[in-house]
Parts: C-alpha cells; structure tokens; sequence
C-alpha cells in the first residue's frame, strides 16, 4: 500500500520530457530519467484501498498494491520479484501500455490516479541497473517440443513460458528481426529497440531458438511443423490493415499508416527499405484514424518536418471528462492528447472521406471530406460541408480486421471465427494440439492483452502436452524469476 498518508501528501507526478521542439530531431526516447526519491514518493500514492481494483484492470493481473509497497520501500529485488511474476516483460508494458489498471485505481475516483505505469518501468530497469535480472534455463527438459509462430508480444510470452516448463521452444518468425508489432510497428521515440534485444539476449541463453525470416506456410511447411513438435501456437497478430475503397484509392500518395511506420523503424535500425520509399518531408500530411498508430503516424512526420500534419477521426470529439454513462472504475472514453499531438497536429471530428483526388498523373493532391452527425441513431452528412483539403500523402491508420488467411491458417484448416480471426476454446483451436493468442485470437488488442493471452495459451499447452501444469495464470503467482 505504500505510505498510508502518501495520496495526501504528494501529488501525481510523471517524469519531465525533453522539449517537443528538440526531441522531435531525434528518434530517441524522450523522458528525463527522475531520482529515486521522486520513484519512491509516486510508489507511496499507492493507499490502503481495500479492493484494489487496479487487479481488475489490469489483463495480466498485475499486483500492483504488492509491487508499489516495495519499490516505496526501497526492495527493488522484492518488487521485480512481484512484477515478474505476472508480467514477462514490463520493460514493454512500462514503456507502451495505455495503462487500463490507473482507470481502476481506486484514487482516481476523485484525484490523479497512482502513475503505475512509470513504476513499473522503474522497478524492472532498476532490477537490470542491479543485475538480479539474469538467464534462467530450466533444470529439467520435458523432452516435449512447441513451435511458436509469431514473435510479437504473445509470441515472445508463450515462448517465455513454454521454455520455462521446460519444453524445448523454436520461435519462427517470418521478419528478419523478432519482435513483430514491438519491432516494427511501435516507433523508437515510444520504445527504443534495445529493451527488445536485450530480452531476447536473455531469451536465448535460456534455450529459447529462434528463426527469423521463416515463413510457416511459405519457407517451412505446415505439415513439417506437425511432425517435428508435440504442440504449435499460432501468435501471428492481426496484420490485415482496414483498407478505405474510395474513388482515387490508387493514387500515389495513399499508403497504410504500418507501412509507414515499419519503413522508418527500418531506417533507425540501419536495415534496407526495399519497398518504394514513404516520406512525409516537405508535405501536407493528413493521417486517417485518431488511435495510437495514427498518433505515430503524426510524431513520425514532424520527424521528417512536414510541411502540416492533420490528423481527422470519423468519431465525434470526446469529452475531456468522464460522462455519467461511463463511471469509474471503467476505461474512460475521454479526450486524449498524445506526446506526437504535443509535437504539433491538427486534429479534426466527425469527418468523413469520401474521395482521394488526384493531378490528372496518378498522384494524389487533396483529400474530399465532409462534416458528418449522427441523427436519428443514422450517420449524416452535414449539407454544405463538403470540402477538399491539401495533400501530398495519407496514411490510413483505421486499424486490422483479421489475420492473413492464406498459406498457413489456409493450410492448417483451423475454424475462424465471425470476424476471420482464429476460434479457439481456452486457446485450443479446432485442430489438436494447434493453439492460439493474441490478436490473431481476440482481434486487434493492446500488447499487455498480448502478453496475457501468451501466458495463459502456455499454461493450457502445458497442461496438454503434461496433464497438468507448473505455470501459473492470472490468479496465481511464483517467486522465482528474478536471480536469487
């Protein structure tokens, strides 16, 4: 509970960013590093709430009560023991979640929720500034082998988890690197690419076999797979983007917001762009989708200095505070204003795109949009709002509809569900000993749901593979993951 008084006596505090007009210069992380008073004094916020809901909130369970006592105290080993043992890697989830356990907290009912976020990014880079993070093979070999396909969050969780019951684990990959959407996806400014390489490192001293530029159903058969491993869980996310079928679609100039993202990750990491290279320097900018990827999409073009960068939302504008409908402790459909909109962008509601206008020569040059409301429970076009806007590219960023269905689901014949993605019953798909998780079972989602969904897939092919299980799921927790 931290400090019994700590909610009264100090006030939420997140540690100070780099100015938005020098880190926009950069593809580096950009939070000052704070002492570790200031860590501590956040980790006293934590109250004696009775019901902590923040449990609740969290997809992986995190207990987040447990670990705030000890980093207020000080035991960082004791903390990273906490956290560790529900979360594999808080290293991602400290940098990138949107933190649905803080809507929960049970003080932020009526002041500034505790900044769990920022303490657990804090407790596990104090543990690896402290060495307790160290390799931990298994002692006993299971002689049982899994073949994990993906390497994005539930991937790499599977993996961990699967590795540490002692099964002999193979990641495919069919990218260069792994990581899938924390490689390629997420940009460097949110989370830089070492904290992957560095799991990864310890990943493999543990056992864990890697393989990248695999392509199940392409480079290795499925049928290969079957005859070489007891069991197989598919991770390969949600990677079909929501395509917009409006007249102009095929002009030069409209691109899907990951293929975008990915080049410029690329780029960072020193490694070739063998597509058609996608700048947005010098250019009127318009960015289709007001979630996260399209908030990368608005920071990674003020770091190639846009010429303007709008950013339009079909939805109305939210509200800056919670409406009476939507009571603590649920997520809070409020206004949100990203690090990448800080850096500069002009954000507009309730717009709908109509056509992508061209030059006569194939490239694109204005966007026709149109004021839209909902009126009678139906979406209207407001009349006389029908505008063009200048632009020279767009990136549509409306999210993923289901995983890629040809090769290797093809291939497998597993069921799919209404919306395309994988059926499963607790993570076992329709064909035996093939399971599934992530996205590619519960549809686009955070990666905290990723990692939860990873570790709890390892637990049921654990228990099949064994006919019982030593891992523990959300309700159970061990003590062991840490160097001792």
């Amino acid at each position: 509970m931290g400090k019994p008084t700590g909610f009264k006596e100090f006030k939420r505090e997140l540690p100070p960013t780099i100015d938005p007009k020098t880190r926009v210069n950069n593809y580096k992380e950009f939070y000052v590093e704070v002492s570790e008073d200031k860590s501590k004094q956040q980790a006293a916020r934590c109250m004696d709430c009775g019901i902590p809901f923040c449990h609740n909130g969290c997809p992986l369970g995190n207990k987040i009560p447990d670990f705030n006592d000890a980093a207020y105290n000080g035991n960082w080993r004791e903390a990273a023991e906490i956290l560790l043992s529900t979360n594999n890697f808080p290293e991602f989830t400290g940098r990138i979640c949107p933190a649905p356990c803080e809507a929960s907290c049970v003080l932020g009912i009526n002041k500034p929720p505790v900044a769990i976020e920022f303490i657990e990014k804090t407790i596990i880079e104090k543990a690896f500034e402290l060495d307790l993070i160290k390799p931990q093979p298994p002692k006993i070999r299971t002689g049982k082998k899994v073949a994990v396909v993906g390497s994005g969050p539930a991937g790499l969780a599977a993996a961990a988890q699967l590795n540490k019951a002692g099964h002999s684990v193979t990641v495919f990959e069919r990218d260069d690197k792994v990581g899938g959407l924390l490689r390629y996806g997420i940009p460097d400014f949110k989370m830089e690419k070492w904290t992957i390489d560095r799991r990864i490192r310890i990943m493999e001293v543990e056992g864990v076999n890697f393989k990248t530029n695999t392509n199940v159903g392409v480079d290795v058969s499925v049928d290969e797979l079957k005859y070489n491993y007891d069991s197989i869980v598919l991770c390969g996310g949600s990677t079909i983007p929501r395509d917009l079928p409006i007249p102009g679609r095929e002009l030069k100039g409209v691109h899907f917001a990951m293929e975008f993202l990915t080049q410029q990750n690329r780029r960072v990491a020193n490694l070739d762009v063998t597509e058609k290279e996608i700048w947005a320097t010098d250019k009127n900018v318009i960015v289709i989708g007001g979630g996260d990827t399209g908030s990368d999409c608005v920071g990674t073009s003020n770091r190639h200095k846009a010429k303007s960068i709008t950013q339009i939302e079909l939805l109305s504008k939210p509200p800056v505070d919670r409406g009476e409908l939507n009571p603590w402790p649920e997520w809070p459909m409020i206004l949100r204003t990203s690090s990448s909109h800080e850096e500069g962008a002009d954000r507009q509601w309730s717009i709908l795109t109509k056509e992508f206008v061209g030059n006569g020569k194939g490239e694109l040059t204005h966007l026709k949009v149109v004021d839209v409301a909902w009126k009678g429970g139906k979406l209207q076009e407001l009349e006389g709002s029908e505008r063009l806007i200048d632009a020279d590219l767009v990136l549509i960023a409306a999210g993923f509809t289901n995983p890629q269905r040809e090769g290797m689901l093809e291939q497998l014949g597993v069921e799919l569900d209404e919306r395309q993605n994988v059926k499963s019953d607790k993570y076992h798909t329709s064909e035996q000993g093939i399971f599934v998780a992530g996205d590619m079972n519960r549809g686009q989602s955070l990666v905290v749901w990723a990692i939860s969904e990873g570790r709890e897939a390892a637990k049921a092919i654990d228990e099949y593979l064994m006919g019982d299980s030593i891992l523990e799921s959300k309700d159970q927790s061990v003590m062991d993951l840490v160097d001792h």
